[in-house]
This record gives structure tokens, sequence and C-alpha cells, in this order.
């Protein structure tokens, strides 16, 4: 049995930290603390039949601390993004305006209007007063975050698809804002001479 677990306790913990650490969403990273809860009880058993008290009290702990996380990622995060993805599915079969929760914005892909792909939207900056979007940054170039761009879009040059948002200014022009420096963004997007794609 100890040998077991001193299997289980590693694997399961190096699965369950890929899994949280991609936040691809609440399921995956509630099925994350799933994971990491059995890595914590396989600690909890290898500390006890191996008298190291400090494993074992310190597993123990985790073991409440990821109960916690499956209630808030599978439980309650779980219920808000089911309740997002309810409403924007009503509102493509009613009349109303086609709508996307504003946290799916992260992650969404940024293509030109011919459809190439030029980056994925990171956040979108919304002006307190009037809830309008003043810009969307974009991260372009890099891989998993290594290297990336960053660049603040105009709400005027990009529209809003329900699954991707669309330049509609020049890929040059989107090409040539200023990179944003990394936790120093602006107060209001550059302004770039507009050239509109139709």
């Amino acid at each position: 049995m100890e040998t077991l677990a001193g299997w289980v306790a590693p694997v399961a913990t190096m699965i369950a930290a890929m899994m949280t650490a991609a936040n691809l969403g609440a399921r995956v990273t509630g099925w994350g603390f799933v994971i990491f809860t059995a890595g914590s009880l396989a600690w909890s058993l290898l500390g006890f039949a191996t008298g190291q008290t400090n494993l074992l009290a310190t597993n123990v702990f985790l073991t409440f601390v990821n109960i916690v996380g499956i209630w808030r990622w599978l439980g309650r995060q779980r219920a808000y993004e089911d309740g997002g993805k309810s409403a924007e599915a009503a509102s493509r079969r009613s009349r109303h305006p086609d709508l996307f929760t504003a946290t799916g914005i992260s992650g969404m892909p940024v293509v030109t209007a011919d459809g190439r792909a030029v980056g994925k939207a990171v956040e979108a900056l919304v002006a307190c007063e009037t809830g309008h979007v003043s810009y969307v940054v974009v991260a372009s170039d890099g891989v998993g975050g290594i290297a990336e761009t960053l660049r603040a879009v105009a709400r005027a040059d990009i529209r809003f698809a329900c699954e991707k948002l669309e330049l509609v200014c020049a890929l040059d022009r989107f090409e040539a804002l200023p990179s944003l420096k990394e936790g120093d963004w602006p107060a209001a997007p550059v302004a770039v001479e507009r050239k509109l794609i139709r």
C-alpha cells in the first residue's frame, strides 16, 4: 500500500497541477482539484506509513483546501459558467441580440476580415460610467504567453462576434500599435490612422 501511495501521490499532484494551471474552465479546474485530493490523500497515507508527521499534517490540511477547490470550481463557478452559456445559447434562438459572457473574452481568437489568425484577446477594459468597452488587449506572437506582444486595440477597430473578435482596421495598422509594457496598460488606446476593411 505504501508503494502504491508513493506512486499515486506525485503522479496525481503533477497531473492536477497541469489541469489547474492550464485554466481551461471551471470543469477542468474542478476535476484538477479532485485529482489533487487523491494526491493529498496518498501523500497523507505515505506520511502516516513512514512516520513523517510533517508530511501527514501538511497533506491533511491540503485535503481540506482541495475540497474547498472542488466546491468552488465544480460547484459555484461551474454553475456560473453554465448560466452564462445558457444565456448565450438562448440569445441565438431569440430575437434579442446575440450575447457572449464578458469573462469569455479572455482567450477568444482575434482574426482579420479574411479570417487570418492574429492572436487572442487577453482582456477588455470597460468605462465605468458608460459600461462600454474602451479597448481590448490582444496578445500576438509568442507561444503559451512567452515572448508575446500585447497591444491595446480601440473598440472602434475591432468587431465582436460570438466566438471571435475581428479586426476592422488594416493588419499593418494593428501591427503598428505600440506594444504594452507588462503591468502598465494605458488609460485609453493609442489612436491609429484608421483604414477600415470592408
